[in-house]
C-alpha cells in the first residue's frame, strides 16, 4: 500500500497486496463474477460507454467488454488496475476523480460503495456519479441486501467459503464488518466500515447529489438504476 492513503477503519490480511480499503488483490482475481453482467446489460443501451467506479481487478469489467461495452475503469489501487485488460484505466480515488468535461452514457458504482462509513466519502462518490453521467444517461448502483450485516457463512460452488464473522456498531450508525474468505490453499480477511441505509435515506442522498431512482433492477432491490435531475 506504499504511497496510498490508508482508510481509517479498513484493513486486510492474507497473501499479496492489500489496498487502502482492505481488499486483497489476489483474492479478487479468484472471486467469480455473479449475475452482475446480466443485470447491467439489461439496464443500459447496447455498446454504451460505461464509467466503472471502483473496478478492482476487472471481475465485472472483462465480461462487459466481451459483451461489446466500452469501459473506462477507475480504481485507487494501481495493483488492482494492473489486472484490468481491454479497458481504459484511471488510477484515482472516486471522490476526487477529475476527467475534465467528459461524460458517459452509464456511470456504475458497484461493490456496495454507496454504504461508505464516512458520509463525506459517500456524498463525494455520488457527486462523482452525477458529474460524469451525461444528460439522458443512467447511474447504476449496488446496495447491500437486507441480511448483509448478519453473521453467516456460505460455500461457493467453486469451493471457497465466505464468512461474515462480525458486524459491530462503532457510532453514528456505522458498523465495522469483518469478513473471511477461505480457499483450500489461502485465507484472507477484510475489515471495513459500512453504513446501513433505509430506502428513504438512500433516496435522500441520491436527491442531494442531483439523482433520483428510476427503477430497481433486481427483485431484492440490490441493484438500482438512477437518472440525473
Amino acid at each position: 500500500m506504499s504511497g496510498q492513503l490508508v482508510r481509517e477503519g479498513y484493513s486486510g490480511t492474507g497473501p499479496g497486496a492489500i489496498t487502502p480499503d482492505g481488499c486483497a488483490v489476489e483474492l479478487y482475481t479468484r472471486l467469480p463474477v455473479g449475475n452482475e453482467p446480466d443485470v447491467i446489460e439489461a439496464a443500459v443501451p447496447a455498446g454504451a460507454h460505461i464509467l466503472e467506479l471502483g473496478c478492482g481487478v476487472g471481475r465485472v469489467t472483462h465480461p462487459l467488454i466481451e459483451r461489446g461495452f466500452r469501459i473506462t475503469a477507475v480504481d485507487e489501487s494501481p495493483q488492482m488496475l494492473e489486472r484490468v485488460r481491454g479497458a481504459r484505466t484511471v488510477c484515482s480515488p472516486i471522490e476526487s476523480l477529475d476527467l475534465g468535461e467528459e461524460t458517459f452514457d452509464v456511470v456504475m458504482l458497484a461493490s456496495f460503495l454507496v454504504h461508505a462509513g464516512d458520509p463525506g466519502v459517500r456524498d463525494g462518490l455520488l457527486r462523482t456519479c452525477r458529474r460524469y453521467v451525461r444528460d439522458g444517461g443512467v447511474v447504476l448502483l449496488q446496495r447491500e441486501g437486507a441480511d448483509y450485516h448478519v453473521p453467516r457463512e456460505r460455500t461457493d460452488p467453486g469451493g471457497h467459503t465466505v464468512r461474515i464473522v462480525s458486524s459491530e456498531p462503532v457510532g453514528d450508525g456505522v458498523r465495522s464488518v469483518r469478513a473471511e474468505y477461505e480457499f483450500p490453499d489461502a485465507r484472507w480477511t477484510q475489515t471495513f466500515r459500512s453504513r446501513p441505509l433505509t430506502k428513504e435515506e438512500f433516496e435522500g442522498h441520491l436527491e442531494a447529489a442531483g439523482l433520483k431512482v428510476d427503477r430497481c433492477l433486481t427483485d431484492d432491490g440490490i441493484w438500482v438504476r438512477a437518472v440525473p435531475v
